[in-house]
């Protein structure tokens, strides 16, 4: 039980004269905690242009973070018979179905690809930002440091469509309407994979409606697609991730380069005991971030790069993303919408865990964690 503070608890006592008086310190924390709302008031005043442009972002946040989450008492509010009720509360049948009813087969198969995507963007993406960052900071030219970073960092600044525009044009096969791809066409002439053709003359002059995996090209066939993926996600992402690695990586003391050079180090051992130690607790906080999006891969990309279930990449593309957002806006909306919504916020609380499970092995791995 706490221990309620009396009024000695701030005062000093003069055992000479039997009197209390109020110290220094407690005279100034008793001001400032009076002019506490008068402070705060003036420093707004004072740098009212810096809190106006928190402004936009909080009306960003208002309305495509916060009142978006009332969408998911969907997930609550309708009944075992699909149908909505006025009932805040009406049991949990829509996590049900998704796990282990109707549509179990369909969301473990969302799931388990969006796992295996977001885990061959962790493991191959993960670390080529670390590799760019010491790169540029081997570079000694100042100009050719600039030009090439400039190059890198380019494509983050494309929109999602261009890069499956992209894309597109050059892993497509003929039978997904246009012509084919321009690399798939080339692998085609210099592999003899059938999966690298598209139908032949012969097919095309008897009419015979060929949807196989033969005219798929490369990106609509289940082989290649989550390798193009990633790829695509390297060349957009990699070069704007370095730059926090960069950071770190030109804050580190030349003092412990020149102390590795006397021990007799070279650039590679230089990079291994002096650059990666320096760097560990900034590539911790940026894995356990990164891990909490891990789940959260992109359906904007996906869903552009698999146009429907007829396609060869469909098995091995739909995302727990694109499967909500086919099953909430296809056929009946309204049915279908709670099993959407139950099926994100599964993906939501399962991201949640393994960030809470990152930061705490990190924490005692390595003594650095994100909180």
């Amino acid at each position: 039980m706490s221990k309620l503070l009396k009024y000695d608890d701030f005062l000093e006592y003069d055992e000479a004269t039997g009197s209390y008086s109020m110290s220094q310190e407690q005279k100034v924390r008793d001001e400032t905690e009076r002019n506490r709302w008068k402070t705060t008031g003036f420093t707004l005043l004072k740098d009212w242009r810096l809190y106006l442009m928190l402004v936009p972002m909080i009306v960003v946040y208002v309305l495509w973070k916060y009142m978006p989450m009332y969408s998911l008492t969907a997930a609550f509010r309708y009944g075992t018979e699909d149908v909505p009720t006025d009932r805040f509360w009406s049991g949990i049948s829509s996590f049900e179905t998704v796990l282990v009813r109707n549509y179990s087969s369909a969301f473990w198969m969302a799931f388990r690809n969006t796992f295996v995507i977001a885990f061959y963007g962790l493991l191959f993406g993960f670390p080529m930002p670390i590799i760019l960052a010491i790169f540029f900071n081997e570079v000694r030219s100042n100009v050719a440091r600039s030009i090439m970073q400039v190059c890198v960092y380019l494509p983050k600044f494309i929109s999602t469509v261009i890069v499956t525009t992209l894309a597109l044009a050059l892993f497509r096969g003929d039978a997904a309407g246009g012509s084919q791809g321009v690399l798939s066409k080339l692998f085609g002439v210099l592999s003899k994979s059938p999966i690298l053709h598209g139908p032949t003359d012969a097919m095309k002059a008897e009419g015979v409606n060929f949807t196989g995996r033969l005219s798929l090209g490369l990106l609509y066939s289940a082989e290649y697609f989550r390798a193009l993926y990633v790829v695509t996600g390297l060349w957009e992402h990699a070069g704007y991730d370095s730059i926090v690695f960069f950071a770190a990586v030109i804050a580190v003391s030349p003092t412990s380069y020149e102390a590795a050079q006397i021990d007799g180090a070279g650039k590679m051992a230089q990079m291994r005991y002096v650059v990666l130690p320096s760097i560990l607790s900034t590539v911790i906080i940026m894995l356990i971030m990164k891990i909490g999006s891990l789940l959260s891969v992109g359906y904007e990309k996906i869903y552009l790069l698999t146009p429907s279930e007829t396609y060869g990449n469909y098995k091995v593309a739909e995302v727990v993303s694109t499967w909500a957002n086919r099953i909430s806006t296809g056929g009946s909306a309204q049915k279908n919408q709670p099993y959407g919504m139950a099926a994100e916020m599964l993906n939501n609380l399962i991201g949640m865990v393994l960030v809470i499970g990152a930061n705490k092995i990190a924490r005692k791995v390595s003594d650095v964690s994100l909180y």
